[in-house]
């Protein structure tokens, strides 16, 4: 189901969706009649492609779910964990430890590293898998953990999480009852939390790699179609297609659960 379902993800994120549909329209203007239907298909692509990498839609889209959340400020009551959420890397050891973990990452590692630093004796949580690597997410984070100054008593690493979800439930496992910050991007903030508290746990939300920001002046940067707007379109499609999931997911525990209840009431009748 895991593999499933980031295989029909990547096929509906707005890029690959652009140039399917600019293929199926080349397709039609090559080998078919329908000339009409074959250009505007391709006319969609271009159009969508063009939009998506405009910073005045990308970032309509993308900055009220960011928003959703402010950063992190300390309260002044103690925390024991603060739990950074995976999200990608490399092995290659050409590259610097600190280029190995994707840009998404490192931000979060690095504002994970900030906040654990204000509370000393606290324990940073680091998660995610191997991906079909030689070292998980989790270790990876964790090496540049290490090589930035965290003390290595001071790192605990759940390897296994998949996505979200798993992440919560591991973390649920070690945290307890005791006070969590959660790390992860401004944009995943939303549904990292979902996942948490249906796992019983309330963490204090600390986002971070904002990506989305309406104060460019420079009218040349804001209105050229560039690969980080379309990036932002991608990353607010991504966190959509995430909720629907979670809402699906919820709906379909929800008749199983209904249906095993009334099971059981049959045979306890019975």
């Amino acid at each position: 189901m895991f593999e499933l379902k980031k295989i029909v993800s990547a096929f509906l994120m707005p890029l690959p969706a652009m140039l399917l549909i600019g293929l199926a329209g080349l397709l039609l203007l090559w080998f078919s009649r329908r000339k009409g239907l074959g250009t505007g298909l391709v006319s969609i692509a271009f159009l969508g492609i063009f939009l998506f990498s405009f910073q005045p839609v990308s970032t309509s889209l993308l900055r009220p779910v960011e928003k959703a959340y402010p950063p992190y400020v300390p309260s002044g009551k103690p925390v024991e964990f603060v739990m950074v959420l995976g999200s990608g890397h490399i092995i290659d050891n050409a590259m610097p430890i600190t280029s190995q973990l994707s840009r998404t990452a490192l931000m979060r590692l690095s504002e994970g590293i900030r906040i654990h630093r204000m509370f000393p004796g606290s324990k940073l949580i680091l998660s995610g898998f191997s991906g079909g690597t030689e070292v998980s997410q989790a270790r990876m984070m964790a090496q540049v953990a290490l090589a930035l100054g965290v003390n290595k008593h001071d790192i605990l690493l759940l390897e296994t999480a998949r996505d979200t979800k798993e992440e919560a439930s591991q973390a649920a496992t070690v945290v307890g009852d005791h006070k969590l910050v959660l790390v992860t991007s401004a944009s995943h903030m939303s549904r990292a939390l979902n996942e948490f508290h249906s796992e019983g746990l309330t963490p204090i939300p600390a986002p971070t790699n904002f990506l989305a920001s309406n104060k460019i002046e420079q009218p040349w940067e804001r209105y050229k179609p560039q690969a980080l707007y379309l990036e932002q379109t991608e990353r607010y499609w991504h966190e959509q297609l995430g909720r629907w999931w979670q809402t699906l997911r919820s709906l379909l525990n929800q008749q199983n659960e209904t249906a095993e209840e009334s099971h059981n009431d049959a045979v306890n009748a019975g």
